[in-house]
């Protein structure tokens, strides 16, 4: 049986710290962008704790704004997308009872 080989990649400070921002903007789980990016979730969930602890105060403040700011955009998509198939439905209806006079 051929031994498994392994290999210790070495990552930069500036790769770790943008696949850490990626992390932080995307509001995407762990290992998600970590498959993205070719890195374990090990590594990229070690490297945003390693972050986390070097953040000042206006940091932390400045990314709970931002995850807030998130979550209401998402909600008002979704609030959007609803909007958009009720108008497709109606727009369906309006064509077809247009048609049968």
């Amino acid at each position: 049986m051929a031994a498994k080989r392994t290999t210790n990649k070495r990552y930069s400070d500036e790769f770790k710290a943008d696949a850490v921002a990626l992390l932080r903007r995307s509001g995407r789980p762990i290992a998600e962008v970590a498959r993205e990016l070719g890195i374990t979730d090990t590594s990229l969930g070690s490297w945003a704790r390693d972050a986390a602890r070097n953040d000042t105060p206006e940091q932390v403040a400045a990314a709970a704004q931002e995850a807030k700011d998130v979550a209401r955009l998402r909600k008002r998509v979704r609030e959007l997308e609803q909007e958009i198939e009720i108008l497709k439905r109606f727009t369906a209806y309006w064509v077809r009872s247009e048609g049968q006079q």
